[in-house]
């Protein structure tokens, strides 16, 4: 637990702290990687660090345990450290790392808060630091164990047999192990990374939903190419895959890890499966899986995109709810097309859907469609603990019990 002493220091600290932690990630990304240059081949997404989005999640991640901690001084805030310690898992990080991390982040620290860094104000921070290093530490052990691997090596060859184009930009490769042995335990609603060599002969990975059923010894993989934009260049993995990979080629895939998935023991409990865009991936994985055990639970399919024709897995997603005897399913397209007759116009709108009581929800899809269908679930009445939510890339929401 946080000492009291250490507590009285973070909090008379915090505001300055949390005023300058972008200032203080982006120094510490910028000099680790300086002399670290080897953590940036196969560990940290380039993109992300392009557009910052990764030093805002370290940031958020820092300045949420902190505040944890301040309320209760024994607190580990499971969903924030769930959802890390998976997001770790997945790129293989190892115990040595956190010291590789806490040696740059201090650094930085001290050299963006200067005088105001005392000696004591430094060793409240690093038991902050520490407390929720272990915490980690501790939870992803137990997840490579879960998952039958050593700690960060995590990475095995599978082979393409299948590439399908599902739209203009978006591709699903199905894929068995290359060594013959069976695949992992997988639960439906998880991802792998995919670890692959790029152009100037460095590694990256990038996390893919798996989109099919997770059982038998195939799985798959459905990637949106990622078209650069103001805040970002073109997905270097996402173009990759789109345009070099193909039937009988060997891709590198982590274990499946993930902390949103299906939860087995509540087989009877209404579903509320609700995505936009390539927020579907999961989704259809949650079907495959619910159609493949013969389910009989009552589940409800929303899901809003473009049109019919940009909808990944829209037949596919059509076939799995006609499989399940109490499922249904409704679209909405900002430009319709016969495809869909029955679906509806525009963005989502919960308004004229009704909501099976006690149901769990599944959310994915852009952070800005999160937001505003989780506030609309809520003032709906849905629990905030019954809505589960999956971001692609780094987590930049972490929304508390109460949001």
């Amino acid at each position: 637990m946080l000492s009291a002493e250490s507590a009285a220091l973070v909090r008379a600290t915090l505001p300055a702290v949390a005023g300058a932690l972008d200032e203080i990630t982006a120094r510490f990304y910028a000099t680790m990687f300086h002399d670290r240059p080897e953590l940036l081949d196969g560990m940290f997404n380039r993109g992300n660090q392009a557009s910052g989005a990764q030093r805002r999640a370290l940031a958020g991640s820092i300045a949420g345990f902190a505040g944890a901690l301040l309320e209760n001084p024994t607190a580990r805030p499971d969903a924030l450290l769930s959802r890390i310690a998976h997001k770790h898992a997945a790129v293989g990080v190892t115990d040595d790392q956190y010291t590789i991390v806490h040696k740059y982040l201090f650094g930085a620290i001290a050299e963006v808060l200067g005088d105001a860094v005392t000696a004591e104000v430094a060793a409240a921070w690093d038991e902050v630091y520490w407390l929720m290093a272990g915490a980690l530490i501790s939870r992803e052990a137990l997840l490579y164990q879960d998952a039958g691997v050593q700690p960060g090596g995590i990475w095995r060859p599978w082979t393409v047999v299948e590439r399908r184009v599902e739209t203009s930009d978006v591709v699903s490769f199905a894929l068995r192990p290359a060594d013959g042995e069976p695949a992992p335990r997988a639960r439906a609603g998880q991802y792998v990374s995919v670890r692959v060599a790029v152009a100037d002969g460095t590694h990256q990975l990038r996390q893919y939903t798996l989109s099919s059923a997770p059982g038998g010894d195939r799985r798959r993989i459905t990637v949106k190419r990622v078209t650069g934009d103001a805040d970002g260049p073109d997905g270097e993995v996402s173009t990759l895959l789109h345009d070099t990979v193909r039937e009988g080629d060997e891709l590198l895939l982590s274990a499946p890890f993930g902390d949103v998935f299906l939860d087995e023991p509540a087989a009877a409990a209404p579903l509320v499966l609700v995505s936009a865009g390539i927020g579907c991936t999961p989704m259809t994985g949650i079907l495959a899986h619910l159609a493949a055990v013969g389910s009989t639970r009552p589940v409800l399919v929303l899901h809003a995109d473009r049109s019919p024709a940009d909808h990944a897995l829209r037949t596919e997603t059509h076939d799995l709810v006609a499989q399940l005897p109490h499922a249904r399913a409704v679209f909405w397209y900002e430009h319709p097309g016969a495809q869909e007759p029955d679906a509806r116009t525009g963005l989502m709108d919960l308004g004229g859907v009704e909501l099976p009581d006690d149901a769990t929800v599944f959310l994915c899809g852009p952070l800005p469609f999160m937001r505003d269908v989780r506030g609309r679930l809520l003032n709906a009445g849905v629990p905030a603990q019954r809505i589960r939510y999956e971001v692609f890339g780094p987590d930049l929401w972490l929304p508390d019990s109460t949001a």
